[in-house]
């Protein structure tokens, strides 16, 4: 039995989508998906995403299933 929790995630529903940071650093809390990332061509797969911290404006690059990790990222805005 897998006891990891994990967010219900599908790449091609990440754009726009709105997320918060389980233990956040520096203030940034809540994050925003604004890009999309695929290996060469757009018919790739998305293999990172390019998230946006909305109290800083500071854009980080992970891997997409990075997000699927309940134990640090909550889907949606939380406080």
């Amino acid at each position: 039995m897998n006891l990891l929790k994990r967010n219900n995630v599908r790449p091609n529903k990440l754009l726009n989508s709105k997320w918060t940071a389980v233990t956040p650093a520096n203030k940034e809390k809540h994050f925003l998906v604004i890009k999309l990332c695929a290996t060469a061509t757009p018919d790739e797969p998305v293999t990172h995403v390019e998230l946006e911290a909305v109290h800083s404006g500071r854009v980080q690059i992970l891997p997409w299933r990075a997000l699927q990790d309940a134990a640090q990222w909550h889907q949606g805005w939380k406080t």
